[in-house]
């Protein structure tokens, strides 16, 4: 499955795949930097379905726990306060 990122720079969006070998890595910076933040625990997925991990990385695998895959961002974000409502009781 090929990756394409659209990048917006100046009000011109651009495709990274067509952008010059030069422009490329600064492109993909860019794309990667406004992709994900770093505390971003609700990721969307190919099927559109939203899933909640964990903060913390599991010692095991070194990969974050699924808490819960959500049809909706909204759903993921009222689940997301509660785990952290039940993590400070």
């Amino acid at each position: 499955m090929k990756r394409i990122a659209v990048v917006k720079i100046a009000g011109a969006a651009r495709e990274v795949s067509k952008a010059s070998p030069k422009q490329r890595p600064l492109l993909q910076d860019i794309w990667c930097a406004g992709e994900r933040r770093d505390n971003d625990m609700i990721r969307k997925l190919t099927s559109g379905h939203y899933r909640l991990y964990s903060r913390k990385k599991d010692p095991k695998t070194g990969r974050r726990r699924n808490l819960g895959t959500f049809k909706t961002r909204k759903a993921a974000e009222a689940h997301e306060r509660t785990v952290e409502y039940f993590k400070s009781r």
